[in-house]
């Protein structure tokens, strides 16, 4: 949400700094299970203090882009940027909801936090349940840990490069992949809420395919667990949008390219805090069968 303001109109994303000692700490032992236990508690607990105002009567605001802004991203992103602190990982936060940050402060980063404390937005205005928590670890500029969370369907998805990628759903845990080939016809996973020109023009090289309509991130996730074979995204996110489920592919064997759409090709992975801009080039997401 918000992407036009943070990676056009406004230069100075949010964030908290933290010292800079990231280099001296050990990194792996933020991919271990234990670790990435206390990120899942805290993704729930934010999932559980936007269902409290979802499920009720709430106002929508409208930030300087025009896009929405509600008290449930607000009260998200409190709560994860205050438990986040008190891990004392010494990681700096950077948060679509925070305070502003320079891009020369950023280029000192090795590792950081990247969240997105209530992504979609719209879905959640819409009541249609689409709406997750995103909380990634970026380290040398690629998702190394990320925790998804769907409060309405209670589904939490969460990865390392050490532990691989998981889901749980009512009390049910599994690990999940990729699929091991596309099904016939492909399925290929849509935006409720954004629809290009672009994303037309690439869906005619398939003479038979299936759209999977799907909000937020979880058009990801769902490629993940291998409920899609691809998801084209030719349209605007920011890095906070897709850093999270983005681990998560990368654990369950798939891959975030970047799509460039004069050449009408796949160039290389998307990476994190290369440039000023906060924007996302356009990307496929997809599993390692297809890419061949």
């Amino acid at each position: 949400m918000g992407w036009l303001l943070w990676c056009f109109g406004n230069q100075n994303p949010r964030a908290v700094a933290y010292p800079n000692d990231m280099d001296k700490m050990d990194n792996q032992s933020f991919l271990k299970q234990e670790f990435i236990n206390k990120i899942n508690e805290i993704a729930i607990n934010a999932g559980q203090k936007i269902m409290a105002i979802y499920e009720k009567d709430f106002d929508v605001y409208e930030k300087k882009d025009k896009s929405p802004l509600t008290e449930a991203d607000l009260a998200s992103h409190q709560y994860i940027m205050n438990e986040l602190a008190e891990l004392d990982a010494g990681y700096p936060i950077l948060s679509e909801e925070s305070a502003e940050i320079s891009w020369q402060e950023r280029q000192t980063w090795s590792t950081y936090w990247l969240i997105d404390p209530l992504d979609g937005t719209k879905e959640f205005i819409k009541k249609n349940g689409e709406f997750t928590v995103n909380i990634a670890l970026i380290h040398e500029n690629e998702p190394v840990l990320g925790v998804v969370y769907a409060p309405v369907i209670d589904t939490l998805y969460y990865a390392t490069t050490e532990i691989g990628a998981w889901m749980q759903q009512a009390g049910y845990l599994a690990q999940i992949k990729v699929a091991d080939r596309p099904e016939t016809p492909v399925r290929i996973v849509g935006s409720r809420s954004h629809q290009s020109d672009a994303m037309a023009g690439y869906l005619k090289q398939f003479p038979d395919y299936k759209v999977v309509p799907m909000g937020s991130s979880l058009k990801l996730c769902v490629v993940a667990e291998g409920k899609a074979d691809l998801y084209p995204r030719l349209g605007p996110t920011c890095e906070w949008d897709t850093a999270a489920a983005h681990a998560v592919v990368n654990a369950a064997g798939g891959r975030c390219v970047i799509f460039d759409e004069n050449t009408n090709s796949e160039t290389k992975d998307l990476t994190y805090n290369t440039k000023e801009s906060l924007l996302n080039p356009y990307f496929i997401v997809k599993g390692p069968v297809i890419n061949e």
